[in-house]
């Protein structure tokens, strides 16, 4: 898919917003929901979305929507951190298929590394339920108020 298009509300993250798939959550405000990425590319992969609005990505997304999304890209990163102690958090936001995006909605996934781990497949295996709960607790836990 193209830069441009139309807003598809079966897309999965319009699903998870919903209730219609289940979620990972590690923290939800208002205007945006952090949770676990389902594909993970590394142990502790989250993703952050705007709940309101059809932004396909960040050329049709608000200044206010990019507003909050990025504050609470922070506090999760800053909760990661603490939470799993990495060397270093990659935070990426990708535009169009020839940028690598697979979900049509605004999102922005928060990665983890650590020296000498690779960076697993984007959505490549799906992993345990039960375990990316147990990382959410654990960054949820560290989330600043």
């Amino acid at each position: 898919m193209s830069l441009d298009g139309a807003y598809d509300p079966a897309n999965v993250f319009a699903r998870i917003l919903r209730g219609e798939l289940p979620k990972a959550q590690i923290y939800e405000d208002s205007e945006t929901l952090a949770f676990m990425d389902a594909f993970p590319q590394a142990r502790g992969h989250s993703l952050v979305i705007p709940k309101h609005g059809q932004a396909r990505n960040l050329l049709e997304a608000s200044p206010a929507t990019l507003a909050s999304v990025m504050a609470t890209v922070r506090k999760v990163a800053r909760a990661t951190r603490l939470a799993l102690d990495p060397d270093g958090i990659m935070i990426s936001q990708f535009n169009g298929e020839a940028s690598g995006q697979t979900v049509y909605h605004l999102h922005v996934h928060i990665i983890p590394r650590w020296v000498n781990q690779p960076l697993g497949r984007h959505a490549g295996a799906m992993a345990d339920a039960a375990d990316l709960a147990a990382v959410a607790a654990r960054i949820s836990a560290c989330l600043e108020p």
